[in-house]
């Protein structure tokens, strides 16, 4: 059986790239059913066009609310039988309808050793603050910014300055640990 997953992201994509060529290849038990953007122009775009995704590009600035563009998101997610939703870059922070819908079943990938540096700019914080271990965290979307369970973390030595060199690092450590992590889940569903 595959599974049915939505990915949400406001970027360049290599996290959703990575995700939906697992499921394309074969490793992950699932299918991609649904990409959500925040920034329609974004290239993520481009790339679920290319692997055939669906996807719902919206503008945030369009909706009376954030409640509004969540109802909508939330009726594409179950016309589609979403069953998990994969935050890979998606630079809003999810409201009460979106939990609400889908609790326990959203999970988010961030770029730091959580509980340390929350939010948007987490390696430049970690960066400027001198860590010498770096990493990457998967966890599970509540109400607090970064705040719910943690699922999964691996870190790397990283005591170099180039904020470029560093960021290449994260994408080498949350590619695998993204599609390692997304399968287990999905194994664990089965039992």
């Amino acid at each position: 059986m595959r599974h049915r997953l939505a990915v949400f992201a406001s970027g360049n994509g290599t996290n959703f790239e990575a995700i939906v060529t697992a499921c394309e290849r074969g490793e992950l038990p699932a299918e991609v059913v649904l990409m959500v953007c925040d920034k329609p122009g974004a290239r993520v775009v481009e790339r679920a066009a290319r692997h055939g995704v669906e996807t719902f590009a919206f503008a945030p600035k369009e909706y009376a609310s954030k409640a509004d563009y969540e109802r909508e998101i939330v009726e594409r997610m179950d016309s589609a039988g979403v069953e998990l939703v994969c935050l890979a870059g998606y630079m809003r922070i999810v409201g009460d309808v979106l939990l609400g819908a889908y609790a326990g079943r959203i999970i988010n990938i961030h770029p730091s050793l959580l509980p340390s540096f929350r939010g948007a700019h987490a390696i430049e914080q970690a960066l400027e603050y001198g860590v010498k271990v770096f990493g990457v965290t998967i966890h599970y979307v509540d109400a607090e910014l970064d705040g719910g369970r943690i699922i999964a973390q691996r870190a790397f030595p990283y005591e170099g300055h180039d904020l470029g060199e560093l960021e290449s690092m994260i994408h080498a450590v949350e590619h695998p640990l993204y599609v390692e992590t997304i399968g287990k889940l999905l194994n664990t569903k089965k039992e």
